[in-house]
């Protein structure tokens, strides 16, 4: 029998709950996958809790990575047997199997294990639209990336470092100072015993950066803003300490005619074809070893409580996965 990680209300890590599931075959452009990997994204935690609207009840989960062992009357860009990945809706990644659109699945090449693809698949794709998308940056210059030890900060900092873009990253702890060292950040600052506006005006000479990527929101707004060059961008990808605050224009002005997004990874991905050159630009990198997916969480699938609380608190680094 298929079971699920579903969940009647909102709230705390406590209202996930582990169910048998019924999945049936799939109709006319679908597929049954059964899982293999499946990701655990902080995204997770706010249709848990309520900060991103759901219709309850509910799966969770937008991540994961398996085989297809069915496929619905129309599917032709995916056969049975094929190993896939996916990210995005509808929720229920957090399942042994299911049925979904298959529009929504890319294949993995062989030298991509399921468990890494789970682990990669939404940072990874982030990590693309951030640094080939959203901004022209080029060889030489300075960025300013928090939870720079985190799933997306890990691929971000290599990815950067092989495009000769130095990274500025921001960690709680020397641990994950060491963690964010290791994979390419040329200075690292402990937000906890520095003020990181400060410490990025004596690392860049005064000027600032001219992108600060910001997946933490709330806490590190005002940092990061104070943080940019004269008519830079600051990228609000994330808001893992809460949403950022009302955005005042004239602040805008005042801090140096700079910019604010608030980019969505859906949009970077909607159209097929950029999709796909972002995801195999992605693997590319993976596949030679010049980007290192460090998946150093596993949880069983019954264990997404203790998961999300893990995640919560800050004890997790680089990727988490449940394996199957």
């Amino acid at each position: 029998m298929a079971h699920a990680v579903r969940f009647h209300e909102t709230g705390g890590p406590d209202v996930l709950k582990w169910e048998e599931a019924a999945v049936g075959d799939p109709g006319p452009g679908e597929v049954r996958i059964r899982h293999e990997a499946v990701g655990l994204n902080f995204a997770d935690t706010y249709f848990r809790s309520g900060l991103y609207p759901v219709r309850l009840p509910d799966g969770i989960g937008v991540e994961a990575a398996g085989v297809v062992d069915a496929v619905g009357e129309g599917v032709t860009d995916v056969a049975e047997g094929d190993r896939v990945t996916y990210t995005g809706s509808p929720l229920g990644a957090y399942s042994t199997e299911r049925v979904m659109p298959a529009s929504h699945l890319i294949r993995l090449p062989p030298g991509i294990s399921c468990e890494t693809a789970a682990a990669m698949t939404m940072r990874g794709l982030t990590a693309a639209y951030l640094l080939r998308r959203i901004h022209p940056l080029k060889s030489g210059d300075t960025v300013l990336l928090h939870a720079a030890a985190g799933g997306v900060g890990l691929i971000v900092s290599q990815w950067a470092a092989s495009l000769g873009i130095r990274v500025i990253g921001t960690v709680s702890s020397e641990e994950k100072a060491g963690i964010a060292r290791a994979h390419g950040c040329e200075h690292v600052i402990r937000y906890r015993h520095e003020n990181v506006a400060d410490r990025v005006r004596e690392l860049t000479g005064g000027d600032g950066v001219p992108v600060v990527f910001d997946s933490v929101g709330k806490d590190t707004f005002a940092g990061s803003l104070a943080s940019l060059a004269r008519r830079g961008l600051l990228v609000c990808f994330g808001t893992a300490s809460g949403p950022v605050p009302p955005i005042d224009a004239m602040q805008l002005a005042l801090q140096g005619s700079v910019f604010v997004t608030r980019p969505a990874l859906a949009d970077y991905i909607a159209d097929p074809a950029e999709r796909a050159a972002l995801a195999g630009e992605l693997f590319e990198h993976v596949a030679s070893g010049r980007i290192r997916i460090e998946i150093n969480q596993r949880y069983a699938l019954q264990d997404a409580q203790q998961a999300h609380r893990d995640l919560e608190a800050g004890r997790t680094t680089g990727s988490s996965v449940f394996v199957l």
